[in-house]
């Protein structure tokens, strides 16, 4: 479940939660993430919104790799990989900044979501990655892969996808995508709050101004077309074969069919 509640000094707190399932997303949450999102950018009183992740073990592990069962055709990977752009979306288009609070794993949807925000701090044990070329064989987005090769770098976003690693959180800091590194993972909440609240105190409309100026500089440059590349992943018996190989927990076998 996806909850919202208010903090003191214009700050809202967005939670993932569903801790037993390393807060894997459900088609439902990714629709409710996206209407906590707009409901919230329509709040006069917001200065700050800090997303974090129940529980410890993850921030969001991707989506909830059950809801793939239903898929028959490469048509459903096209309309979910567009559905998630509109959570996506939302999110980097709220008009306050967002911060992102990370520990334990932060993978597949899960830097998407990080990647919308505009700081992101870590605790000593969060890991970043990207591994579905291990896990699932589909593909991201090529509108989320702009977003996480502008934090940090296109060699270092496409390497996370070739490899399927992932890295640590000083790797991770190194290369731009942690803004900041808590001292602890049970103090990275905290430390996103106080850092939430530094920024509350600053001109609103500065920051909106400059959150704006830096959306649409990322939106200025035209991006090209990727269907084609989603349909390649989606429509594939290899995506098929590694849903059906992660739910039975073996490894995959891949035919690059």
């Amino acid at each position: 479940m996806i909850r919202v509640e208010d903090r003191s000094g214009g700050i809202a707190l967005i939670t993932i939660d569903r801790p037993e399932a390393r807060n894997a997303m459900t088609f439902a949450m990714w629709s409710d993430l996206r209407e906590a999102a707009l409901a919230l950018d329509q709040r006069a009183d917001l200065r700050v919104v800090v997303i974090t992740g129940a529980g410890g073990r993850a921030f969001v592990s991707g989506t909830d790799i059950a809801e793939f069962t239903a898929f028959t055709n490469a048509d459903d990977g096209v309309a979910y990989e567009a559905r998630i752009e509109a959570v996506i979306a939302a999110l980097e288009a709220l008009r306050v900044p967002a911060i992102a609070a990370l520990t334990g794993a932060c993978t597949g949807g899960g830097v998407s979501i990080a990647g919308a925000c505009d700081l992101r701090v870590g605790g000593p044990g969060v890991r970043i990655g990207v591994p579905i070329g291990r896990t699932l064989g589909n593909c991201i987005s090529l509108r989320n892969l702009a977003r996480v090769a502008g934090l940090i770098g296109l060699d270092a976003a496409k390497a996370l996808l070739l490899t399927g690693r992932l890295v640590d959180a000083q790797q991770a800091h190194r290369l731009g995508f942690l803004s900041e590194l808590a001292s602890s993972d049970d103090g990275v909440l905290e430390h996103a709050l106080q850092l939430a609240a530094s920024i509350a105190a600053l001109a609103p409309l500065t920051l909106r101004a400059g959150k704006e100026m830096a959306r649409r500089l990322r939106a200025a440059v035209p991006l090209p077309g990727d269907e084609d590349l989603i349909r390649l992943c989606y429509g594939s018996d290899d995506f098929h074969a590694g849903v059906a190989a992660f739910l039975a927990k073996r490894p995959p076998e891949w035919t690059g069919r």
